[in-house]
């Protein structure tokens, strides 16, 4: 045998010992655990510590889990209350492999167990909202609310009478329920929440219909009452205007009359020098606004009114 053929079978016997050496050693970190499998069956039980590990090379084959904690975050399902009001319940929860072997001989992976999980939870979920009312759900303590105007007439006083149980310990509910089930299928379930609740969508339009609507009457009182407000501002103006016009009207003629009478006091020490003089001017005066072009008088020759004339006819 020549030199070259020795090294080749050598170099290939190598590569052989060392293709079968990694196939052999396999690696368990901190965060994993290893369920070993030959021709898909599996072999012992689990391996949990950290390390290198030895298998049969080729034949076995390494199945790694997870050891940390694991999400579950199911869908939006929709479930009657106690008093059959629809809604929509999302829940989530955190679970992980408790016992890798009874994990991979009934669900064989994470994607088989999420399945499980789906129906379990979202089961066992559907079982404890039936059970109670919506204001169960929805609340998780009895604390005060502020009651205003808005509020009564959005009908929130029904959600403001005292629970019994609270969401927190209906989650408490499913979560000791579904964990009785979960450790067939060497799955721990640590904790199991309510991450959302909402009507469904025809209950829903009917709230918001409601809510716009009593938003709206609202409204029209408010506009109603400063209508009110208004007018009645408008009217003690429009007193108060009237008052003030009155008063001005009459101090006005106070004083015109306190006027006259001072005029009518110095007219009538003025023609009380000289009555025969006053009573030429007064006539005068009424001859002016008596007679024109166009005024006819028929009197007697002895009329009063023609007193002066005459007399002027005679001078």
């Amino acid at each position: 045998m020549s030199a070259a053929t020795r090294n080749l079978i050598i170099t290939g016997v190598v590569l052989l010992g060392l293709i079968v050496l990694v196939d052999a050693v396999y690696v368990v970190s901190e965060t994993n655990q290893v369920i070993i499998t030959q021709f898909g069956e599996p072999i012992g039980g689990a391996v949990t510590s950290p390390g290198l590990h030895l298998k049969a090379p080729f034949i076995q084959k390494a199945n790694y889990f997870e050891k940390r904690w694991l999400e579950w975050d199911g869908d939006p399902n929709q479930i009657p209350t106690k008093e059959k009001k629809f809604i929509w319940v999302d829940t989530y929860a955190r679970w992980r492999i408790s016992d890798p072997l009874t994990f991979f001989q009934r669900v064989r992976d994470e994607r088989g167990a999420q399945s499980r999980l789906d129906d379990i939870i979202d089961g066992e979920t559907r079982n404890a909202i039936a059970n109670y009312d919506l204001i169960e759900v929805v609340r998780s303590s009895n604390r005060k609310f502020e009651l205003t105007e808005e509020t009564v007439l959005l009908e929130v006083a029904e959600a403001i009478a005292k629970i019994e149980v609270g969401r927190e310990k209906i989650a408490q509910i499913i979560l000791e329920s579904a964990s009785k089930i979960t450790p067939q299928f060497g799955v721990e379930l640590k904790d199991v929440r309510i991450k959302r609740i909402n009507y469904v969508d025809e209950v829903q339009r009917k709230v918001f219909d409601r809510m716009i609507a009593e938003r709206k009457r609202i409204a029209s009182k408010y506009r109603s009452e400063g209508d009110g407000k208004s007018a009645e501002i408008r009217g003690q103006k429009e007193k108060e205007l009237k008052r003030i016009q009155s008063e001005a009207y009459r101090k006005a003629q106070e004083i015109k009359g306190k006027a006259d009478a001072e005029a009518t006091k110095i007219y009538a020490q003025a023609y009380n020098l000289d009555p025969e003089f006053y009573q030429f001017m007064k006539t005068l005066e009424a001859y002016r606004q008596a007679l024109d072009s166009e005024t006819w008088l028929l009197l007697s020759s002895d009329s009063e009114f023609l007193k002066f004339l005459r007399s002027s006819e005679k001078k």
